[in-house]
């Protein structure tokens, strides 16, 4: 029976209540904010490191402190579950933040609908972290104390998305991740899918072989008259498929490897994604074949691997194109990294791909992977307007000023005049304006702009009603969990 909640003063979040010792610690809103909050007879040793006031209450020691980097630090090494580990082969959900407050909502909706998914509450690209103001630290620090205000004891791990360079490696590892995603996007040549026959043979002889550690000779002879035999089918190994293949992707092959011996020299047990998904042309199946025996030939180990699917992936709104025609295209991807593997296929999302969801669990099983990232952000939006109308307003006024600009960096379609001018929008149905296809996008990709111009703003409001904010993430994240989930029967219990 917990005294926690009985501090005045002290709204404690019930399920972060954790009994180390014979002292009661948890998380509490005050009026300055979230705190942590230790309770004991006396002065615990195992706690005399946390930063924060000391007092006495009822003849107890009391000592409320800040949710900071330190203090999480003591706590995880009490409280092993706090910090993120590897998940190897396990069926798994990315939930991505950028603000630093949806953890409790992810969790929840997990909780609901999530049964036999391990969960990724920490995940943000590079990219995000520079325009959202934040660091690896922060991102993965604001994602801990969300277990810990939950009391999630389950394990979660932390991606270190859409890494590019070996600093960023860095940076990630220091901090904590688990997981590094590797982004060899601008070294792909995706210009190879069209590029006239009769210019390959030029093309192949110009790749950096020996950053591959071979030569063309015996690339073309390892490939030669070959074939994957998957789930019924063949994936042959022509000289000419294998070509476009070694071009499009053999300077990504080795750009991935490069990474990948930086990453060893420092970690054993940080886990890989290799992500070729944000790239023009999708991944044919020869050419995954091709980036997966590359990889292995050079040692490299991973554990999921997002290739280029058919269709279009657009920021925040639902898959593009024939969910037949996707299901087909996972349906033999997911058979390569099985037989290849086992590796996870890893299905970059963008978020709201409710339509495709089902298909991709009913062709990768529980070898599955999917991230989403924005889509908590839009859930805090919704939150906004209805707690302060005005405020959305402000940053659909600058979604229509910005989004020219902040588009240049993702594949989107949206177009400003097709969506509603602000000022023609009632408050009442500003939050409607997240259900629109072209407003909902331009919302999601100005989120930099926006939160470095209303940012504070939002996260107080937010942070003062954070039972509104939970609700909405866990209401979205639970049509996320479902759609997924639902169709993998040998999770579903």
């Amino acid at each position: 029976m917990t005294r926690l909640p009985s501090v005045p003063g002290l709204d404690v979040w019930r399920r972060s209540v954790v009994q180390i010792g014979e002292a009661e610690v948890g998380l509490a809103c005050t009026p300055a904010g979230d705190r942590l909050v230790a309770l004991a007879p006396s002065a615990p040793t195992s706690l005399r490191d946390l930063d924060g006031e000391t007092s006495a209450f009822e003849g107890r020691w009391l000592r409320v402190g800040p949710l900071s980097v330190h203090n999480l630090a003591v706590l995880q090494r009490l409280l092993p579950w706090l910090a993120p580990r590897p998940l190897g082969l396990a069926c798994s959900f990315g939930f991505g933040d950028r603000i630093g407050l949806a953890t409790p909502g992810h969790i929840r909706a997990l909780r609901a609908s999530g049964d036999g998914i391990a969960p990724f509450f920490a995940q943000q690209s590079i990219r995000e972290m520079e325009r959202t103001g934040r660091d690896p630290v922060q991102v993965l620090t604001d994602a801990a104390w969300g277990v810990f205000a939950e009391g999630w004891r389950d394990g979660f791990g932390a991606d270190a998305d859409h890494l590019k360079t070996a600093a960023d490696i860095d940076a990630c590892l220091a901090a904590g991740y688990t997981f590094f995603t590797f982004d060899p996007g601008e070294y792909v040549a995706s210009a190879a899918d069209s590029q006239p026959a009769a210019a390959l043979s030029a093309a192949l002889e110009a790749l950096p072989w020996n950053e591959l550690d071979d030569t063309r000779e015996r690339m073309q002879q390892r490939y030669r008259g070959r074939a994957v035999e998957v789930d019924g089918r063949a994936v042959a190994f022509d000289d000419e498929g294998i070509a476009r293949a070694a071009i499009k992707y053999g300077r990504a092959v080795a750009h991935v490897a490069a990474m990948y011996r930086h990453l060893r020299a420092r970690s054993a047990d940080a886990e890989v994604e290799v992500s070729v998904d944000e790239t023009d042309t999708p991944t044919t199946p020869v050419q995954h074949a091709y980036v997966a025996t590359e990889l292995r030939r050079l040692d490299v180990r991973w554990v999921s691997l997002a290739p280029r699917f058919v269709g279009r992936f657009e920021k925040g709104v639902d898959y593009i194109g024939d969910p037949a025609e996707f299901e087909a295209d996972a349906a033999v991807h997911a058979a390569i990294a099985r037989r290849l593997g086992p590796y996870k296929l890893s299905l970059h999302s963008g978020s709201d791909k409710l339509s495709v969801y089902g298909a991709f669990a009913r062709q990768a099983g529980t070898l599955a992977h999917i991230k989403t990232a924005g889509t908590s952000y839009l859930e805090a939006l919704r939150t906004i307007a209805a707690l302060d109308p005005a405020l959305f307003r402000d940053f659909y006024a600058l979604a229509h000023e910005r989004y020219e600009h902040d588009r240049a960096s993702y594949h989107v379609s949206a177009r400003p005049d097709r969506a509603p001018a602000p000022q023609a929008v009632a408050d009442a149905n500003l939050a409607g304006l997240l259900d629109n296809f072209d407003a909902r996008e331009m919302l999601h990709v100005t989120f930099g702009s926006a939160l470095a111009a209303y940012g504070s703003r939002l996260r107080a409001l937010l942070q003062a009603h954070p039972e509104a904010y939970d609700a909405n993430v866990e209401r979205h994240f639970i049509r996320h969990l479902s759609a997924f989930v639902g169709a993998l029967p040998r999770v579903r219990q």
